[in-house]
């Protein structure tokens, strides 16, 4: 029996994965802004279920909530980073209210999630991440730039803390799914407000897919959530984890055609060395 720790539980994936897990015995500490629609699962599963009030975007609450969940449950093995939205509209038609807000929300408030959780996977001796991402924090599309910054910044940061903590046994994976039947599209995203002057630009396109309410996507969000859960058993843990056939597709496309951009630079950039002089690699120490 594992216990987990998983942002937003109300839908999508963080519902999905909290039934399947409570279904199987384990335990699940479950953050939600609104805990009233999940009654019924909290009835169903009483004490292996607690449900904890979390708005990520509110980032000074989400370590009193993280360390109430430990002290709760005496032990997670298991951080979900799964809470967030997507804001989509050209970069110059959303708010800057929105852009703050989605900030703080997908980038932020994933950061602190995560370093408010280390110290007590530290001091228990270890136990995994899982930090929702998408094919969007590798692959772009315009319309998506804020939603990208987002998920761009986090798959760099938790890259980095990967490195930093594996030492403890702590192991990270950045998931990276394509598009899913879930509510992504047609309830949880937000729309910038209008600019005439976009109307026949690129960026468009995204307004378009959210209004079109008949617009199926390929991913199975049970499947992907089974290979989330099953992602915690390999050891060491993958750092990322691509699913659907979309996004194996376009991260494909984007990492060959990000090689071949690399590697036709690749005179020039070993031109702009000092000349003759020998030079620290810093990346290449050890003792660093």
């Amino acid at each position: 029996m594992k216990t987990w720790l998983i942002t937003g539980i109300s839908s999508g994936f963080g519902r999905i994965m909290a039934e399947k897990l409570l279904a199987a015995g384990d335990r699940v500490v479950g953050t939600v802004r609104n805990p009233d629609p999940l009654g019924s699962l909290k009835a169903s599963y009483g004490k292996a279920l607690h449900l904890a009030e979390l708005d990520l975007a509110r980032t000074d609450t989400i370590r009193p909530v993280v360390d109430e969940a430990w002290a709760t449950m005496g032990r997670i093995d298991v951080v979900v980073s799964n809470a967030g939205y997507g804001l989509m509209g050209a970069a110059e038609e959303v708010t800057d209210d929105q852009v703050r807000h989605q900030i703080e929300t997908n980038l932020v408030g994933s950061i602190q999630l995560i370093r408010a959780a280390l110290p007590h996977l530290r001091a228990q001796g270890g136990g995994r991440i899982l930090q929702l991402s998408s094919m969007g924090g590798q692959v772009t599309f315009p319309g998506g730039s804020l939603y990208h910054a987002t998920k761009w910044g986090i798959e760099g940061f938790v890259e980095s803390v990967a490195q930093e903590v594996a030492m403890f046994g702590i192991g990270c994976t950045i998931v990276q799914p394509g598009g899913a039947r879930t509510d992504f599209i047609h309830r949880s995203a937000t729309v910038g407000p209008r600019n005439p002057a976009y109307d026949d630009a690129p960026s468009r396109m995204v307004n378009r897919v959210i209004e079109d309410t008949t617009f199926k996507s390929a991913g199975d969000p049970e499947k992907m959530v089974d290979a989330m859960i099953a992602s915690v058993s390999q050891d060491p843990a993958p750092l990322r984890l691509a699913l659907g056939s979309d996004a194996y597709t376009l991260l494909s496309k984007a990492y060959a055609s990000r090689a071949e951009a690399l590697e036709a630079q690749r005179e020039l950039a070993c031109s702009t060395d000092l000349a003759g002089q020998e030079a620290t690699r810093w990346y290449e120490r050890q003792d660093a």
